[in-house]
C-alpha cells in the first residue's frame, strides 16, 4: 500500500502562484511514477501532469503547459507541482496519484494508470 498526503492548496488571485506537494509513504519512492489530476465541480477528473521514476521525463496537459512545473526530490521523497499564472479555470480539487507497476509512461494521462490516490487539496483561483 502507498499512502499519499497532499499539501499546499488554497485561495489565490488570478495570475498568482501556488505550490502543491505530495509525500508518498509505504513504497520506495524512487520506484513510483507520480501524477497530478484535478476535478472541478460537475466535471470528470482530468490529467494535469506526471513525472517518471527518475524525474527525467515529464508530461503535461496542454492546458497547463508553460505555467505548471512538476518536479521530484527522491532524497526527500516528495513531488512538487509549481503552479504559476493561475487562472479561474484552474479552480478544482487537485489529487496526487502514484503507480508502482512500471507501466509504459505513454499512458500516464489515464486515471486507470494509477493504483494509489491522495485525498485531494482544494485550489481556488479568484478573478
Amino acid at each position: 500500500q502507498v499512502q499519499l498526503v497532499e499539501s499546499g492548496g488554497g485561495l489565490v488571485q488570478a495570475g498568482g502562484s501556488l505550490r502543491l506537494s505530495c509525500a508518498p509513504s509505504g513504497r520506495t519512492f524512487s520506484r513510483l511514477v507520480m501524477g497530478w489530476f484535478r476535478q472541478a465541480p460537475g466535471k470528470e477528473r482530468e490529467f494535469v501532469a506526471a513525472i517518471s521514476q527518475s524525474g527525467g521525463t515529464t508530461s503535461y496537459a496542454d492546458s497547463v503547459k508553460g505555467r505548471f512545473t512538476l518536479s521530484r526530490d527522491n532524497a526527500k521523497s516528495t513531488v512538487v507541482l509549481q503552479m504559476n499564472s493561475l487562472k479561474p479555470a484552474d479552480t478544482a480539487v487537485y489529487y496526487c496519484a502514484a503507480d508502482d507497476n512500471n507501466r509504459s509512461f505513454s499512458t500516464v494521462f489515464r486515471t486507470s494508470y494509477y493504483d494509489y490516490w491522495g485525498q485531494g487539496t482544494q485550489v481556488t483561483v479568484s478573478s
